[in-house]
């Protein structure tokens, strides 16, 4: 009789957001419950909850996906643990898999560069779970605790320099004795004849024994393991290759009978060399690897440990992380700022370099915001804190970085799906050389020595690193350069750029109204610009505040100004220095009764052909001036679409200004395709329709639907928090001019990662034959184990070293 069949039903919990009704509730359920491998679900409309009930644990992801079709997205968390012991690109896709077969979890990207896994998931799943199954899997994992510091990285460079070092020790002997007689004629002939070839066997098989169970153990207590969970990776390659060839010259040494005469050889100094060259590879490449992540170490030192704070009337040296909004704190000259605040007192340069890459000081004033990080010029200033911690935007700068060092392009995917059965062929190759030695061979030891190279060559260490270093260390450039990348595939999408949009106001101009012309007749022009502040100076149209700041740039003393009264279509009236003065446009003189002078009138309509609005002002009932005001354009614009130009892009602007003014400005700048008097629902359509490669650069609330559905947006930093959310990449600097500079490190990046790429896979393409003995029917060598191993070592030493160049982009 048929046993009835059991269900291991598994029951997982997260929010949802959307919900708004009981209507809502059911489309939600009904969505979930159409999954295959969803046995129920209940959604909560009071706590915005869903339980969900399955039966096949990887019916989460289509759960999760079909709640996001049907209007009702889970809210997903997000993890980083830091994970040991992955030294290989199969060690990452083990760790991922561990990872997505945990219920609840819809995603995992391990780095192999820095040694960590994000992981996207249901709030229901905690950190210590996820860290458990990463550990199971082989690799130990640690999980972020709550409100603790985060612990101390160990320095791996220095403990693989201390193996390194005792097995170069404990190997020299070994090397010296068996490949002595290579390098120097008689030196084998000499050793004989004063030590007993067995007993010379049996010190080398005791030194290398202390070479396997020391400086190595780390090969075989992470390989062993994995070959026996069925999971092979390069440390499991290692044990093998290093163990046989040691096992072999062991039953040599202690037993000779059961081998060959002609076969009698040893090999320890193979097994001794090849652990000796790994540490070495893999020493230079934590090096390497630690030179690469020192933008973030850069960017955290940035911040001083204590502040110098006003407290009861005193100054007082508190540390950093004892501060709180609201307090007060003396910036003396040359210090770094300890948090972000608002100059409150004094007047002087800050250099923000380092955060936004502009080299140029920026002034600081009463009221304007200080960044905590950048450096005080020779003023000493008090400022206000704002943000502390966290939420300084020093913290979020490196958590953006990170981010994106985390991310997985979309060209990893190639190299993920070889990785994945990358190790398993390497042993089969292995296995099928020696048997094919075996057969064909002069023996049992060219045998080994064929099959042991296979398994040492194979370096699948390259190809994990190949994609992670370089986003890595272009990424980490980007943050010193001001080119903050919110996503890592930003970087892939970017170097595929075919046309960049820019929205205008605020991004290609300064957004804001300045006084671009000034004409008069029968007034000195000072006189004349004097007399419309004193009388805007009560004003609060935007067009006052640019002639105040036109008068207070020219440094121009006000005089006060009385009766002063605003009429919407009969400009502003005042009295100064009893003189009547009327400001406004053609129509309010006008009706006041002054007549135009033909001169200005001219002027002022030429002013408004360049997209300027013209004021005019009335002294005592005469027409003696007029004044041009206009949204200036940035002085970095123009060469900003200059060297995207220079780069093969096209450029276009789309804007919701009038499209003359719109016009106007593209026609200044070079511009290639301007769309003007559009609202952000036309700017949705404008990006469509610049098809694929797009990329948007904006600033600006109303920019935020382009940049979301551009390819790639670009937020300005000096922008709104929408638009910067928005974006794919923020310019911290808010100058356009980053935009290409980004395109270029794009495309860096990019041609770096082919080049590790080719490097990696031809490495392998080539090398593996040649282990083989592919060459050996055609007269040429077998490749000797050691040198497989120096080989293989090398190989990622220099992808890690190529994608170091990116260090000295500018």
């Amino acid at each position: 009789m048929d046993q009835p069949r059991t269900t291991h039903t598994r029951e997982i919990e997260f929010p949802v957001e959307g919900l708004s009704c009981a209507a809502c509730v059911g489309r939600a359920e009904r969505a979930l419950a159409a999954v295959p491998g969803v046995a129920g679900a209940s959604v909560n409309l009071a706590t915005r909850r869903a339980r969900v009930r399955l039966d096949d644990p990887a019916a989460v992801t289509p759960a999760l996906a079909a709640l996001e079709r049907a209007g009702y997205p889970a809210a997903l968390a997000s993890t980083r643990l830091s994970v040991e012991g992955m030294t290989c690109a199969s060690c990452t896709g083990r760790v991922e898999r561990a990872l997505t077969a945990l219920p609840g979890v819809t995603g995992a990207a391990a780095n192999l560069a820095t040694r960590s896994v994000s992981v996207t998931h249901a709030p229901g799943v905690s950190p210590e779970a996820l860290a458990g199954a990463v550990t199971r899997a082989g690799y130990p994992a640690t999980a972020p605790s709550d409100g603790a510091p985060a612990p101390a990285v160990p320095d791996e460079a220095a403990a693989l320099r201390r193996r390194l070092i005792l097995a170069a020790v404990l190997t020299l002997p070994v090397f010296v004795a068996e490949m002595g007689g290579h390098m120097i004629p008689g030196f084998h002939h000499w050793l004989m004849h004063r030590v007993d070839e067995q007993v010379l066997w049996l010190g080398q098989m005791l030194l290398t024994l202390a070479v396997l169970v020391g400086p190595g153990r780390g090969f075989f207590a992470h390989g062993i393991p994995a070959l026996l969970r069925g999971a092979p990776e390069m440390n499991s390659l290692v044990a093998l290759g290093a163990g046989a060839a040691f096992l072999y010259s062991s039953v040599v040494t202690l037993a000779p009978g059961l081998v060959p005469p002609e076969a009698r050889h040893v090999y320890f100094e193979a097994a001794a060399v090849i652990v000796t060259l790994i540490l070495m590879g893999r020493w230079l490449e934590a090096r390497a690897r630690g030179q690469a992540g020192q933008a973030i170490r850069r960017l955290v030192e940035l911040a001083p440990a204590t502040a110098t704070v006003l407290r009861g009337g005193a100054e007082v040296e508190l540390p950093v992380a004892e501060l709180v909004p609201g307090d007060l704190v003396r910036l003396k000259p040359g210090a770094r700022v300890a948090a972000d605040g608002e100059i409150t007192e004094g007047e002087g340069a800050i250099d923000e370099a380092m955060l936004t890459g502009e080299p140029v000081p920026a002034v600081k004033r009463p009221g304007d915001p200080v960044t905590g990080g950048t450096v005080n010029g020779p003023a000493a200033l008090t400022y206000r804190v704002t943000a502390t911690g966290a939420d300084t935007a020093l913290a979020r700068i490196v958590r953006l970085v990170e981010d994106a060092q985390a991310t997985k392009l979309p060209v990893q995917a190639m190299v993920d799906r070889v990785t994945r059965v990358f190790v398993p062929v390497v042993m089969a190759l292995a296995a099928l050389a020696f048997g094919l030695w075996l057969v064909f061979g002069p023996g049992l030891a060219p045998a080994l020595v064929a099959g042991v190279a296979v398994l040492i060559i194979a370096c699948p260490c390259a190809m994990g690193l190949a994609v992670p270093v370089s986003i890595m260390v272009g990424t980490g450039r980007g943050a010193e350069l001001g080119i903050l990348f919110r996503r890592g595939d930003a970087l892939q999408r970017l170097a595929e750029a075919r046309v960049v949009g820019f929205d205008k106001t605020g991004t290609l101009t300064e957004g804001r109204p300045a006084l671009v012309a000034l004409e008069t007749e029968g007034m000195d022009a000072a006189e004349a610009l004097r007399l419309a502040a004193a009388a805007e100076a009560m004003s609060e149209h935007p067009l006052a505040a640019a002639v105040l700041a036109a008068a207070r740039d020219r440094g121009l003393a006000l005089p006060q100004a009385t009766g002063v009264r605003a009429a919407v279509g009969q400009g502003l009236s005042a009295s100064v220095e009893g003189r009547a003065v009327l400001i406004g446009n053609a129509g309010a003189l006008t009706g006041a009764g002054v007549a135009l002078t033909p001169r200005l009138a001219a002027r002022a309509e030429a002013l408004a052909a360049e997209a300027a609005t013209p004021v005019h002002l009335a002294v005592d009932g005469a027409h003696v001036a007029v004044l041009g005001m206009a949204d200036p354009v940035r002085a970095s614009s123009a060469e900003a679409v200059a060297a995207l130009h220079r780069l093969g892009l096209k450029v276009a602007m789309i804007s919701g200004d009038v499209p003359a003014a719109a016009e106007a400005v593209g026609r200044r700048l070079g511009i290639d395709d301007v769309t003007g008097g559009v609202l952000p629902e036309g700017k949705l359509e404008a990006i469509r329709a610049m098809g694929r490669g797009s990329v948007f650069v904006g600033d600006g609330i109303n920019d935020a639907p382009a940049l979301a559905a551009a390819e790639t947006g670009i937020a300005l930093g000096s922008g709104t928090d929408v638009a910067i959310e928005a974006a794919e990449v923020v310019l911290a600097s808010g100058d356009p001019a980053g935009v290409a500079r980004a395109i270029r490190l794009s495309r860096a990046v990019m041609r770096n990662i082919r080049q590790n790429l080719f490097w990696a896979f031809a490495y392998n393409a080539a090398l593996i034959p040649v282990a083989m003995g592919a060459l050996v029917p055609f007269g040429g060598p077998q490749l000797s184990p050691v040198l497989a191993a120096g080989a293989m070592a090398m190989s990622s030493v220099f992808v890690v070293t190529n994608a170091l160049r990116l260090r000295r982009f500018a």
